[in-house]
């Protein structure tokens, strides 16, 4: 099964979101474009778990540290959810975030590649998220995108395998991409 959206001869808000099935897919709207994902494979899982677990250990108090299923919810017709989101802890409300994470985390999977790379990566710099990363498992590598000064987007690093990423932000933490993936990594034959 793969990614797809739907679309309709009406735009979808996050209101038809709450009678969406609770069958393990993952249902999101951006601009009311309905996307439904299936269910994340073992190396998606492995590697947003770690992270998690890592940037939850390296969290301040005043930020909060959430996984998938976790609503980003902006306004009516955007509804996201980051693999590992951190939230600024005063700005979330038990049923989701109305406003920008401080750092998206999307992790790439065959089905929703192209809609992370690019429909989720527009998405997050509109609502004004300072920092998305994106992790491709496969590699493994991590790409960091931040915002500049005009509110676009700019590539600030790229790590791949063994090496090393000192986040600054939206707090100091060291990522290794293959350290996310534990004993799942498998170093590719030379």
């Amino acid at each position: 099964m793969t990614s797809m959206s739907v679309g309709a001869s009406t735009p979808f808000t996050v209101h038809d979101l709450e009678g969406m099935p609770d069958d393990g897919r993952r249902y999101e709207l951006i601009d009311g474009e309905l996307l439904v994902s299936p269910a994340p494979g073992l190396r998606h899982q492995t590697i947003a778990y770690q992270l998690h677990r890592l940037l939850d250990g390296a969290c301040p108090d005043d930020l909060y540290v959430l996984s998938a299923p976790f609503a980003v919810q902006t306004d009516v017709s955007n509804e996201v959810q980051p693999d590992v989101l951190v939230a600024r802890f005063d700005e979330l409300t038990d049923k989701n975030l109305p406003a920008a994470p401080v750092l998206a985390v999307e992790v790439l999977s065959p089905s929703g590649r192209l809609i992370d790379l690019n429909l989720k990566r527009a998405a997050y710099e509109r609502m004004g998220t300072p920092s998305y990363w994106i992790l491709d498992p496969n590699v493994p590598d991590l790409t960091v995108l931040e915002l500049d000064a005009d509110g676009r987007y700019q590539d600030v690093a790229r790590v791949v395998g063994d090496e090393v990423f000192d986040a600054l932000r939206p707090f100091p933490v060291r990522v290794v991409p293959t350290e996310l993936l534990g004993r799942l990594y498998r170093p590719r034959p030379t």
